[in-house]
């Protein structure tokens, strides 16, 4: 009589936290296109359980031992490089908030002591410069995310079922990871096409049209081109705005740094 022997690697069904991770991938790919305050925020939240999930994953006796037998292969050091630029990049994300958020205070502040036009027009000017290292800043971080882009899917013959869908869905988490952080420093950055100042000077049924590219942002740079004496709207908006996102990132970041470690811990035995 032929005996059939399993794999005890992983039990015939899934995981519960493999289970989690799936629908969380699933949430963040079927999130709205449309990338509005609250919808970063969403994102964001939601991007901080998937890796947290991640994070448990990793701890697993089972998944250490899968991952342990396939050290100095590409796909190890592809991982290792995705988990050093995600954390480069939401570093950088995390310091152009702090630092707009810095100008955007002392904007504030001015306009609520009116400091004189001279003091708001060299508030202005620092914020406005700000903007454009913040931009700068953030395209060399786009660039460093496509480095990650166009690697090719992980299948071999020579490795078990259970070390595939583990690297698979580890390069799931990184890839959805790269579009919510693109999403982000896109919605930072603001519209590519004509200047928000000729927007604003539109009709009124242009503008409506262009509306939903207009974010907190790019509200408070068209308004400053305009005057900084009626931005104290837009400001307050913009610094909410940027708080909430800080606080989404920095639990991200060190969910981040946790997985990263994990992944160190693991491929170094």
């Amino acid at each position: 009589m032929a005996f059939h022997t399993r794999s005890n690697s992983f039990p015939s069904r899934p995981h519960p936290i493999v289970e989690e991770v799936y629908e969380l991938l699933c949430r963040l790919r079927s999130s709205e296109s449309t990338s509005t305050s609250s919808s970063i925020s969403h994102k964001l939240s939601n991007l901080k359980d998937l890796h947290d999930c991640v994070e448990k994953l990793l701890q697993l006796p089972l998944t250490q031992q899968s991952l342990a037998q396939e050290q100095n292969e590409k796909w190890t050091n592809e991982l290792l490089d995705g988990s050093v630029r995600l954390l480069d990049v939401c570093a950088t994300v995390k310091d152009t908030l702090s630092q707009t958020k810095e100008c955007v205070q002392d904007l504030q502040s001015i306009i609520r002591r009116r400091g004189g036009e001279s003091a708001l027009t060299s508030e202005v000017t620092k914020y406005l410069t700000s903007r454009k290292m913040v931009k700068k800043a953030i395209y060399k971080a786009m660039v460093n995310l496509k480095g990650m882009k166009n690697r090719s899917a992980f299948s071999s013959p020579n490795k078990d079922e259970e070390t595939i869908a583990i690297v698979s869905k580890l390069r799931d988490v990184e890839a959805v990871t790269r579009e919510v952080f693109e999403s982000l420093m896109s919605f930072i950055s603001g519209p590519k096409s004509r200047s928000l100042v000729s927007k604003m000077m539109q009709s009124k049924k242009a503008a409506c049209e262009i509306e939903t590219e207009v974010n907190e942002f790019s509200q408070v740079d068209a308004a400053l081109h305009k005057s900084a004496d009626n931005a104290q709207n837009q400001l307050e908006k913009l610094e909410s705005c940027i708080q909430d996102q800080e606080e989404g990132l920095e639990c991200l970041f060190r969910q981040l740094i946790k997985i990263r470690v994990s992944l160190l811990n693991i491929l170094s035995h």
